[in-house]
């Protein structure tokens, strides 16, 4: 008889830590509650990884008991006010679950990314439940995988990173951490981002904000002639060459490939849609600010990065880009509601909706963005043009919680990019069209540095 892969047990976690209350969500949590609401998902974030061999249960518990203690984030549930407002509630201590699944005959790496995918589509219950789920596979005996599924309420990709390093502080053999907690958990953030100090961040913030907007087109893209089905889709672009080449243009220009993709995707939508200066919101992780760097919250906020393209060679377009990306990187940490408010009286004011729904997030290490070793010659770019790929989604895609949001993910010798978009705002053809130009123009200032950009629309 074949064994089924399946849940064997369900051990409750103790946990109590430093730190509780109930207040106001911190800025980075009402940025991310309102993608939540306006998706209906909790974006859930964590993954699969492989546990070390000998690992017991009550060990993956002590990891369990060990993160919830320690951080505030995963002891944070919703309130819901009579009133409408949303706080956050903090407990001092608490019982979570890990779960222990039998793999049985299956191989123990489906089994954990099927445990992934069933905590992943569960929305979680924001005002009851505890922000991370937690599971453990076993097959013949001894556990191979964990699965950690966090509300991304609690963490962001740095959160996650952060909450991995501070493991680094559990003695293995007492389970007591060696080391202090480091970073301002959400509810000091939120106490600190209400005062003075913080009100002045979000002013000077919202002020650079303010003078890019009364400049800018107020559309994105041109308003598509048909409606394509399904609405949502999702497009993956795949250019080694665009890598190569990017990497020939950041050590030519002095910076890292950054600025380069940036430059490069502000001319290719120019060139597809004829609207200049190119407009997105960089989604920047805030953790260059000091009290968050080692913070296991949510702290990623859009910068405002708007980028002429016009009149100018790309290595000109690249110095304007770095300059841009800098200012967004340094002006991306304010009260949402004040942003929101902002955007709507400027609207008014102007006479028209101002659409900045574009949205870049560079996911890729900072690591991997710097350029070192020889440059590559331009017969090799020449032959990886061949490789480059873009390919539509064949399944239904879920709704977006933005008409355009745009991923580059971090894949060793490629330029990888995910665009998710709704049809209505944004069509299909359009994005080809944009996806192609970038990596043309990229192609074309790593051969030849006076190259010019192409893209010299009209204002708007």
């Amino acid at each position: 008889m074949t064994a089924v892969a399946g849940v064997a047990d369900r051990v409750l976690v103790p946990f109590e830590g430093e730190g509780s209350g109930v207040g106001e969500l911190s800025w980075g949590q009402r940025e991310m509650w309102g993608m939540i609401q306006r998706l209906g998902s909790s974006l859930a974030v964590g993954g699969v990884s492989p546990l070390p061999a000998g690992m017991s249960p009550d060990a993956a518990a002590g990891v369990l008991s060990f993160i919830m203690s320690r951080h505030q984030s995963l002891r944070t549930r919703l309130r819901f006010d009579a009133d409408g407002r949303v706080r956050q509630a903090v407990a001092a201590s608490g019982v979570a679950t890990l779960e222990i699944v039998d793999a049985g005959d299956a191989d123990p790496v489906v089994v954990a990314q099927s445990v992934w995918n069933r905590f992943h589509a569960k929305e979680f219950d924001y005002a009851n439940e505890w922000p991370v789920r937690m599971a453990v596979i076993r097959h013949r005996a001894a556990l191979t995988h964990v699965v950690a599924t966090y509300c991304h309420l609690a963490l962001d990709g740095g959160g996650v990173a952060a909450l991995i390093a501070d493991l680094s502080n559990l003695d293995s053999s007492t389970g007591r951490p060696t080391g202090p907690v480091r970073g301002l958990p959400p509810l000091e953030q939120a106490r600190w981002e209400a005062g003075p100090a913080g009100q002045r961040r979000s002013t000077t913030s919202l002020g650079h904000w303010e003078r890019l907007l009364c400049d800018i087109p107020a559309r994105r893209f041109p308003i598509p002639t048909g409606h394509d089905r399904p609405r949502f889709q999702e497009a993956e672009y795949r250019s080694p060459a665009m890598d190569l080449a990017a990497r020939v243009i950041a050590a030519r220009t002095g910076v890292d490939t950054t600025p380069v993709l940036l430059a490069a995707l502000a001319v290719g939508l120019a060139r597809a849609t004829g609207i200049n200066p190119s407009v997105a919101q960089l989604i920047v992780s805030n953790r260059f600010r000091p009290s968050l760097a080692d913070s296991a919250s949510a702290v990623s906020m859009p910068g405002l990065c708007v980028i002429d393209v016009a009149a100018g060679t790309f290595d000109e377009v690249v110095a304007r880009a770095w300059q841009a990306s800098l200012s967004a990187y340094k002006n991306a940490y304010y009260d949402p509601s004040q942003r929101d408010a902002l955007v709507a009286r400027l609207g008014r004011e102007r006479g028209e909706n101002l659409d900045i729904s574009c949205y870049v997030n560079d996911r890729r290490d900072p690591a991997s963005r710097l350029v070192s070793g020889p440059a590559p010659t331009p017969d090799r770019i020449r032959a990886a043009l061949a490789a480059s790929r873009l390919d539509w989604c064949q399944v239904p895609v879920d709704p977006v919680s933005e008409p355009f949001s745009l991923r580059i993910n971090d894949v060793p010798d490629t330029v990888e990019i995910q665009v998710a978009v709704d049809t209505q705002h944004a069509s299909p053809a359009t994005i080809e069209a944009f996806l192609w130009a970038a990596e043309a123009v990229t192609v074309q200032a790593a051969l030849d540095p006076a190259s010019y950009t192409g893209a010299d629309p009209e204002p708007g």
